[in-house]
């Protein structure tokens, strides 16, 4: 299986994106970081890169979404509690990203999110397995 996943981000300004992400407490990786792109740790082998707009264009033919306008993707990032879900979508609101939907609680899992400064939307969750009624299957 994959050892790895980095998610290819276009961001209209990279340097105010490194400070959002940052003032969020985040950290880039500066061996795969320079003025066209920087790789977002977000997690042990979970990395996002945000890359300039011309830059990304260099990888596809097909045009740019704008993010602010449609949904590309969700981007989903596990949490170790409710309050990491919350405290991380506060960072969000206070470094200028927006929280456009209300916490979502299905009891077993709690759900919250934020879209940047371009508009990407970063949902949080933390999911109880304990809570979680047991299906029976192994996918």
């Amino acid at each position: 299986m994959h050892q790895q996943i980095f998610v290819n981000l276009p961001v209209r300004d990279l340097a105010a994106s490194r400070a959002f992400f940052e003032a969020m407490g985040y950290r880039f990786n500066p061996q795969f970081s320079n003025e066209q792109g920087a790789c977002l740790v977000l997690g042990e082998q979970l990395f996002a890169m945000l890359l300039t707009h011309e830059f990304f264009q260099g990888f596809t033919a097909k045009p740019i979404v704008d993010a602010r306008q449609g949904t590309e993707l969700l981007l989903c990032l596990s949490c170790s509690s409710r309050a990491e879900v919350d405290a991380l979508v506060a960072k969000a609101v206070a470094a200028g990203g927006t929280a456009p939907r209300a916490p979502q609680d299905h009891g077993f899992m709690y759900a919250h999110g934020f879209e940047d400064l371009d508009g990407h939307i970063w949902e949080l969750c933390f999911m109880d397995v304990s809570a979680c009624a047991d299906s029976g299957s192994d996918a």
